[in-house]
């Protein structure tokens, strides 16, 4: 057994030697043992404990200099990850048959919080945090996700700064939409997919709809409760339209996945879209008084329980953060260069698609998780260090010399 196949486990080697990155060895070793030391590190994850979970010989220096200053581009790396999770979502699809697949586009943002007493960390500032319902301390990233068929890929990221700390730093200003966009330009338009970009009210804007209108795509997202609509010629708030002239017989019972939704369906023009159809929904009865779920949904072909379904999809991405922060420690660095964070991220989405594509072929075996194919790596390669000190006893190496393949000697 060589000694990378004792370093490394085999199937991430064969996953990014088949990507053909275009970096020298050296920084190939690096890249591997982040991948492998972000998957086998079992609790917090940062540099130190990536280094310590694959017996890394190598000083802590250089793998931060990796991160920092070696000359390697991200930018190539994600292009070459990209055109890979596009040719495995084609290669299903081919399998599956189908005669133009729905691709599911999915955008949010999540904060990777960090004490008050970091400051001399790179673009750190307050931002404010939907799942803390405050203003939080942290870097935030908006992100994308991309469904299709039985694929879940973790798509792509752009770093989001407020406008005050552009102009502190002498940056141009991007709003969360701005950024949005980007990542709708980089997904390629294909005659034989239909693309719907799924988003929450905080990105459902008329140069959102634009955007995706212009790509050939459609929008289905959330949307907030003070737009104007025009049901009777004039324009009037969702909520107060609501509130004022519904009544339960205006509205309409659907079931999907087991949860029952009273709808009313408005088909028209937005205050700042020309034509679109919005869904107010109550889960279970209609209340006057309580605020409704509303939803967005520029292809009117869509009936009201397919609308809804696609809608759900939405938390694919909602599930890959849990796992990014849970399980391969996406927020726990301690890198001060944001250049530094930045490029850790670009190996946490590589290292993310590797398990996704990895969970697809031994799910037809069982149905996986990624947490599963996290867990079972960790096990096999504890096999495989047993299996080789174990062949290596039995031809009488050396213990001194098992412990240096092993990279356990002191």
């Amino acid at each position: 057994m060589s000694n990378i196949m004792v370093t490394f486990y085999s199937h991430i080697v064969n996953f990014i030697l088949a990507l053909q990155l275009q970096i020298s060895k050296p920084q190939m070793t690096h890249l591997l043992t982040f991948i492998h030391g972000i998957i086998l590190t079992d609790g917090r994850i940062n540099v130190s404990q990536i280094r310590r979970s694959t017996n890394e010989i190598r000083d802590l220096s250089c793998m931060t200099r990796f991160l920092n200053e070696s000359p390697w581009c991200p930018n190539r790396v994600t292009r070459r990850r990209l055109q890979f999770v596009i040719n495995k979502i084609k290669r299903s699809r081919t399998k599956a048959g189908d005669s133009r697949p729905i691709v599911f586009f999915i955008i949010d943002d999540t904060q990777c919080k960090k004490e008050r007493s970091t400051k001399r960390m790179e673009g750190l500032d307050n931002h404010f945090s939907h799942s803390d319902g405050k203003t939080i301390w942290s870097h935030c990233v908006v992100t994308a996700h991309v469904v299709s068929e039985n694929n879940s890929f973790a798509w792509d990221f752009r770093s989001y700064f407020r406008e005050p700390y552009c102009l502190e730093e002498g940056t141009s200003f991007k709003s969360k939409n701005d950024l949005a966009i980007e990542l709708i330009n980089s997904y390629p338009v294909s005659d034989d997919e239909l693309v719907y970009v799924l988003v929450d009210s905080w990105y459902t804007s008329k140069k959102l709809i634009e955007s995706c209108y212009q790509k050939g795509f459609h929008l289905i997202g959330g949307l907030r409760t003070n737009r104007k609509i025009y049901p009777i010629g004039t324009g009037i708030k969702i909520s107060e339209f609501a509130s004022t002239y519904l009544e339960s017989t205006d509205l309409r019972p659907v079931t999907v996945d087991g949860h029952t939704y009273k709808i009313y369906t408005y088909e028209g023009n937005l205050s700042d879209t020309e034509y679109a159809k919005v869904l107010l929904s109550w889960e279970n009865k209609f209340d006057s008084n309580k605020t409704p779920f509303c939803l967005l949904c520029t292809d009117s072909s869509l009936n009201l329980v397919t609308i809804l379904s696609y809608y759900n999809v939405r938390w694919n991405i909602e599930t890959g953060y849990r796992y990014f922060k849970e399980l391969l420690g996406f927020d726990e660095y301690q890198l001060l260069s944001h250049k530094g964070i930045e490029r850790f991220w670009c190996i946490e989405f590589l290292t993310y698609n590797y398990l996704e594509y990895q969970r697809q072929e031994w799910q037809q075996e069982l149905p996986l998780t990624i947490g599963d194919v996290v867990r079972r790596i960790r096990k096999d390669h504890l096999g495989q260090f047993v299996v080789y000190a174990y062949e290596q006893a039995l031809s009488k190496k050396p213990l001194m010399d098992v412990l240096k393949d092993l990279k356990l000697a002191v």
